[in-house]
């Protein structure tokens, strides 16, 4: 079954760090955007797969929004 789940990709100096808010704890990093990528999807499948199916519906209807922002800075 295909599940869309909300992720968030951050860049820093070490690298990317990916983490999924729905799914508390569950995160990773990669060097790359795309190994940060490939990571989190491979975290959010395993931690999914530890959930019985009540927990994950629950978990999983949570709508994350996200936006970006024009701010004037005096």
């Amino acid at each position: 079954m295909s599940y869309k789940v909300s992720v968030v990709i951050e860049k820093d100096e070490y690298g990317y760090y990916a983490y999924a808010p729905e799914l508390e704890g569950c995160q990773t990093q990669g060097d790359t955007f795309e190994e940060a990528l490939a990571n989190i999807k491979e975290a959010v499948e395993l931690y999914l797969e530890t959930l019985p199916e009540d927990e994950r519906k629950k978990v999983l209807s949570k709508e994350i929004i996200t936006a970006t922002l024009e701010v004037e800075v005096a």
